[in-house]
C-alpha cells in the first residue's frame, strides 16, 4: 500500500463506519462494557459482527474452551441489549493460537471477516475492534493477504512501547499473530495497555451510582464488576480497569475529547517480550493518551438508554 493511502486510513474516521469486534468476552469484565458500548452508539458504529477470540487462563481450560465461552458471553450481552438479530452476526473464532507466522487457523471467524472485507474498499474500509488475542484476525490476514487494504485494525494490546516488557495478556498469548498484524502493512491502530489505556478504570461507587438498576444490562454490567472484584478484594479499597472500552473509543470519537494518538513506524513484537524498533518501516497509529472523564461520562450515558 503506497504511504499517502495508509495514513489516510489512519485518519481518525468520520461519520458513522461499519465495524467487527472480535472479543475474548469471558476472559474479563471490560469486553462486556465494549460490546455494549459499541451496540449503543449506532449514531458512530454500526456493529455488523462479533468474533468469540481464544483465550487460556484461569477462567478457561484452554484456548478453545475460552474461546466457546466467549462465545456464550458475547450472547448473552446481545441479549440484555434487546439485540437478538447479532445473534445470527456472532461467530465462533480459532480454537488455538497460530503455529507459527504463515499458517492460519481456520475458523468460522475468520473466514467471515475476509468474506465480509472483500465487499469494502481502501476508501470504505471495515474496521476490525479487536480486544482479545489477535489469533483471528490474523489467520484472515495470512490466508487471504488481499483484504489487508480493505481493513483498518485498531487493536488492544501489548504495552506501551516504554514499558520494561511486552507481557501483556493479548500479546503474549499469541505473539506470532501480533507479529502478522504489525508487519503486513494493513493500517493498524494500536491501544497500549499499562502506560497509557490502564489509566481507564472505575470503582465500585461510580458503577452503583450511574449504572445499578437502570436497566438489565447496566445491572448485569456493574453487577458482573462488583462480583468480580470482591472476590479478591473484598474488605479493601479496588479500582478496575475497563480499558477494552477505549478501542471502541477510537471509533465513536469525533471531536478529539476521549483520546489522543499520533503516526509512528510499526515496531515489531518479539519472541523475548520487548518490542524492536526500525523507523524504517511503515506507519501506524500509536494512542497516546486517554481523556479518562470524558470517555466515561459518555460510556454511562449510552449505557443507560433505554
Amino acid at each position: 500500500m503506497k504511504q499517502e493511502q495508509l495514513i489516510k486510513m489512519l485518519t481518525p474516521p468520520k461519520g458513522v463506519v461499519d465495524m467487527v469486534l472480535d472479543t475474548d468476552a469471558y476472559n474479563e469484565i471490560d469486553d462486556q462494557f465494549a460490546i455494549a458500548y459499541a451496540i449503543k452508539s449506532p449514531d458512530k458504529v454500526n456493529l455488523k459482527a462479533l468474533y468469540a477470540a481464544p483465550f487460556f487462563n484461569a477462567k478457561s481450560i484452554g484456548p478453545a474452551d475460552g474461546m466457546e465461552k466467549s462465545y456464550n458471553e458475547i450472547l448473552k450481552i446481545v441479549s440484555l441489549a434487546g439485540r437478538e438479530d447479532l445473534k445470527e452476526a456472532t461467530f465462533r473464532g480459532s480454537e488455538r493460537y497460530l503455529p507459527d507466522e504463515k499458517t492460519p487457523v481456520e475458523s468460522p471467524a475468520m473466514r467471515d471477516l475476509i468474506e465480509r472485507a472483500r465487499n469494502y474498499s481502501p476508501d470504505s474500509p471495515l474496521y476490525v475492534a479487536a480486544i482479545g488475542a489477535i489469533t483471528n484476525v490474523a489467520s484472515a490476514l495470512i490466508a487471504a493477504p488481499d483484504i489487508a487494504d480493505r481493513i483498518v485494525i485498531v487493536w488492544l494490546g501489548g504495552h506501551a512501547w516504554n514499558w520494561p516488557d511486552t507481557r501483556e495478556f493479548n500479546m503474549f498469548q499469541d505473539v506470532a499473530a501480533a507479529r502478522v498484524i504489525f508487519g503486513c502493512g494493513a493500517p493498524v491502530v494500536q491501544l497500549p495497555c499499562m502506560g497509557v489505556v490502564s489509566s481507564f478504570y472505575t470503582t465500585r461507587p461510580e458503577l452503583e451510582y450511574w449504572l445499578k438498576d437502570k436497566n438489565p444490562l447496566a445491572d448485569y454490567l456493574a453487577q458482573n464488576t462488583i462480583r468480580e472484584a470482591e472476590s479478591y478484594a473484598a474488605g479493601r479499597v479496588w479500582s478496575r480497569v475497563i480499558w477494552d472500552v477505549t478501542a471502541i473509543a477510537y471509533l465513536t470519537d469525533r471531536e478529539g475529547r476521549f483520546l489522543s494518538s499520533e503516526l509512528r513506524a510499526a515496531p515489531i513484537p518479539e519472541y523475548d517480550d520487548h518490542y524492536g524498533f526500525d523507523g524504517r518501516r511503515h506507519f501506524m497509529r500509536y494512542v497516546t493518551h486517554i481523556n479518562r472523564d470524558a470517555l466515561m461520562d459518555d460510556l454511562f450515558r449510552r449505557l443507560t438508554l433505554r
